[in-house]
């Protein structure tokens, strides 16, 4: 009897600090306060249920999948192989579980650098959910992406398309064309193409997202300023600015409402933006929008981070090509430490700061 009481007990103390690390997602701070109810949890199952219960693996999951998110990669991909070892031994080496924890070590390799390593892990995991479930299945449409998505990463494009396009025609005869998890796979695909400069393919692709995106989350939602941006790009790549400047707007407008006003992917469009003003030779215009991406680089990362530097380098242009040579030295003087620390001294952006300089005080 007191056994099953602690059982129970455990079951309790893994389920509130799984309910606990839900509710602080997006939270930090919270998961790290967090950090010591898995620990306890796993400690406890170890201890009643032994170190190569399920349970127990499936404790050692929980806590590796809480250091992931913190970025705790080391940590995790330990814990994780460990619950490989006991999921085969008590499952089998083809169980759908083991696809799961095949899946979760892969993204810890894959987040490291490590792609080729977690490629024959993503494989062997869709092999088990093809033969475990059916080839038609959801399950192995997630498995086809995550897949493609390494071998993208890896530049494998060519590869990674028809697995795109497969999970697409799974999902579109699962859910219909227009579920919005098709709209969100198109994007990818369309990326991919047009990374390989197919726009011509990829364009289309975007746009029937765009559709699928505004018809199932509303217009102002981040998924469709992410397709905004990335129609965006693909126009001005095509030399087509007229068209790219107010979709790079529209996004930008998207992800201050929705991200706030100092988010990253606010100051990205930014950048964007400023390029396109820019090559147009609207100086003016880039400078203000450099301005106010620096401003949110200063905000999330402090004054002596490289991404400040980076943007006082292209404000510092733009003063110059403008005319205000004062401007322009005092912001090359500021971000000239900060890339010497973190390039070294001869960089080849170093030297062009040192020459840029020097051409202003020579005036």
């Amino acid at each position: 009897m007191r056994a099953l009481l602690q059982l129970r007990v455990i079951s309790g103390w893994v389920w509130l600090a799984a309910a606990l690390a839900v509710a602080a997602d997006r939270n930090l701070p919270l998961q790290q306060n967090f950090e010591p109810l898995y620990r306890e949890a796993l400690e406890r199952r170890e201890r009643l249920l032994g170190p190569d219960h399920p349970k127990t693996a499936e404790s050692l999951t929980n806590l590796a999948l809480l250091l992931r998110k913190r970025g705790d990669f080391a940590a995790a991909e330990p814990l994780l192989r460990r619950a490989l070892s006991i999921d085969e031994k008590t499952f089998g080496k083809e169980h759908v579980r083991i696809a799961t924890d095949l899946d979760n070590l892969g993204s810890v390799l894959a987040e490291t650098g490590a792609r080729d390593s977690a490629e024959p892990l993503y494989r062997r995991s869709l092999a088990i959910t093809e033969k475990a479930l059916g080839k038609s299945h959801l399950e192995v449409a997630g498995s086809l992406q995550k897949l493609a998505s390494l071998l993208e990463d890896k530049g494998e494009s060519a590869a990674a398309e028809p697995l795109y396009r497969r999970a697409i025609r799974i999902q579109e005869a699962a859910l219909g064309p227009e579920d919005s998890a098709v709209g969100i796979s198109l994007n990818n695909l369309a990326l991919l193409l047009a990374n390989a400069g197919n726009y011509d393919a990829a364009e289309p692709l975007y746009r029937r997202a765009l559709a699928i995106d505004e018809k199932a989350f509303g217009p102002d939602h981040p998924e469709v300023g992410a397709v905004l941006e990335n129609l965006a790009t693909l126009s001005q790549a095509r030399g087509n600015s007229v068209e790219a400047e107010p979709l790079f707007r529209r996004a930008l407008a998207i992800y201050h409402k929705a991200l706030g006003p100092d988010h990253a992917q606010v100051a990205a469009v930014l950048n964007k933006l400023a390029v396109l003003l820019k090559a147009r030779g609207d100086l003016r215009g880039a400078e203000q929008v450099v301005r106010r991406s620096l401003t949110i680089a200063e905000n999330a990362f402090g004054s002596t981070d490289p991404e400040v530097a980076k943007q006082s380098i292209n404000l510092a242009w733009l003063l110059n090509a403008r005319g205000d040579y004062r401007g322009a030295q005092a912001l090359y003087r500021q971000a000239l430490p900060i890339a010497e620390k973190n390039l070294g001294p001869n960089d080849p952006l170093v030297q062009a700061i040192r020459k840029a300089l020097a051409e202003i005080e020579n005036r």
